[in-house]
């Protein structure tokens, strides 16, 4: 048994785990965080999709004792108070899932692209999502959430103006 610590989702965790268990065993069946899906074990569809230090990685793919030390942020720790980031309303609003599946991975992988790339184009947001797979959707509302949601954002941090009328100069 090796001892790791991790932050996850904002909560500091200090357990014992055997070497060759996987991050996303670890969010699952340790610490009851679901919504990290396993779509595959092989790294290949992106379903379990978190954030690592800073960064989306296949949690089927990286041990939990590479994450000792580290930040992990799940689809679950998005969320402030109970409302939804930007991308998740996003995901919601523009129909960015059908059956749900692979949509945390989606959303995790689509956050670090608007981190690096605030104003992507529709073909960088597909570049950006390859390595996660959608069997119901098609992609096309997967990419419209996500110009959505960098839109919100770009609005968002945009200082408030105000216009100054005749009639509030009268």
């Amino acid at each position: 048994m090796t001892r790791i610590k991790v932050n996850v989702d904002g909560t500091a965790y200090e357990d014992d785990v055997e070497p060759r268990l996987l991050l996303a065993h670890y969010l699952r069946d340790r610490l009851g965080l679901t919504g990290t899906p396993i779509g595959c074990d092989t790294s290949n569809c992106g379903a379990c999709t978190v954030d690592l230090d800073g960064q989306s990685v296949k949690s089927c793919a990286v041990l939990a004792v590479q994450a000792d030390g580290g930040a992990v942020t799940t689809v679950q720790g998005l969320a402030r108070n109970g409302a939804w980031t930007a991308l998740q309303r996003a995901f919601h609003e523009r129909h960015g899932l059908q059956c749900g599946y692979c949509t945390p991975g989606m959303i995790m992988a689509a956050r670090d692209l608007l981190r690096e790339n605030p104003h992507p184009t529709s073909d960088e947001i597909r570049q950006a999502l390859e390595g996660n797979l959608c069997r119901c959707t098609g992609y096309q509302n997967i990419v419209r959430a996500v110009l959505a949601a960098a839109e919100e954002e770009d609005t968002s941090a945009r200082p408030e103006t105000h216009q100054v009328t005749e009639e509030a100069t009268a």
